[in-house]
């Protein structure tokens, strides 16, 4: 499901290839369409690289180190603290010196997704919209959501790729108002709307026929008729909840109607709602309904 193709380590700039960096987690092979995303442990080093398509955010998770960044014929240094930035539009050839070691998440953002959210959220003022290179800011929001990036690495829930896909859309959005051309003033974000009864319908119905298969935004805002920019925006206008949160609350639903309906192990439960195991479904269900499965299927039968 979903049109585009996974995100591999060969359409990034090369920087994750270096064999003396230790790779903590990675993207590859897990499905993702609209980012890639490392974790690794980088030593020091000097290189230049040419241009990719591709929007790169690398947050810095220690430090502080020093990082010299050459574009065209101007440098800068900055000794970059934890949480600092190093973002980098794509179509841009650059060179980069990392003076000490450094633990890394290297986040690659598809243009396509870009270009997608500043049309939706802009307009016409998407088209003189471009990403302004940074080197050392910080960005509360954006660190969050790189950090959350990092947590769905490895994750093999069925819904992983839809909460990437909903974190690629924000992460692109808050890159557009913060680290762009956009001023502020030349356009205002659209207001999202919400969804018609009859796409919501179409979403839940998706949804539920899913549950335990791997599942994209873009398979969602399909159902929908919509973008997959304006359908999370839109769905979390209509129901106050992300997509990839709607999912789960449905795998709780259907997990609490077999745990009181039915004889079934709690792993076969877990299994049969898209749970990667029983742990995941024990973990998500005591955070959901307050109770663990074996609680709760004690309670319903008394």
């Amino acid at each position: 499901m979903g049109a585009a193709g996974a995100f591999g380590v060969n359409e990034t700039h090369g920087i994750l290839w270096r064999e003396t960096n230790r790779i903590r987690a990675r993207s590859d092979g897990a499905g993702w369409t609209s980012l890639y995303a490392s974790a690794q442990r980088e030593t020091p080093y000097q290189a230049s690289y040419g241009a990719v398509r591709d929007h790169l955010v690398i947050l810095h998770l220690d430090g502080p180190v020093g990082v010299s960044r050459y574009l065209g014929k101007g440098q800068a240094r900055r000794a970059i603290p934890p949480g600092g930035l190093f973002i980098l539009p794509g179509g841009t050839d650059f060179g980069v010196r990392l003076e000490g070691k450094l633990e890394s998440l290297h986040v690659y953002v598809r243009d396509e997704v870009l270009r997608e959210v500043a049309s939706d959220l802009f307009g016409t003022a998407a088209d003189e919209m471009k990403l302004v290179p940074r080197l050392g800011d910080q960005d509360p929001l954006i660190e969050r959501l790189a950090l959350n990036i990092r947590g769905a690495l490895g994750d093999s829930d069925p819904s992983a790729p839809v909460y990437v896909d909903y974190l690629a859309r924000a992460l692109s959005a808050h890159l557009l108002r913060a680290h762009s051309s956009y001023d502020g003033r030349s356009s205002e974000a659209r207001a999202p709307g919400e969804l018609t009864r009859a796409q919501l319908d179409r979403v839940v119905d998706c949804m539920e026929a899913n549950l335990t298969r791997p599942l994209t935004l873009a398979d969602l805002a399909g159902a929908a008729g919509l973008s997959p920019t304006h359908f999370a925006r839109r769905f979390k206008a209509t129901t106050g909840a992300a997509p990839h949160q709607h999912v789960m609350r449905l795998r709780l639903q259907r997990a609490q109607r077999l745990l009181r309906e039915t004889p079934r192990s709690i792993a076969q439960v877990a299994f049969e709602c898209g749970f990667s195991h029983q742990g995941h479904l024990t973990r998500v269900f005591t955070r959901l309904a307050g109770i663990t499965p074996a609680a709760f299927r004690r309670a319903s039968q008394s």
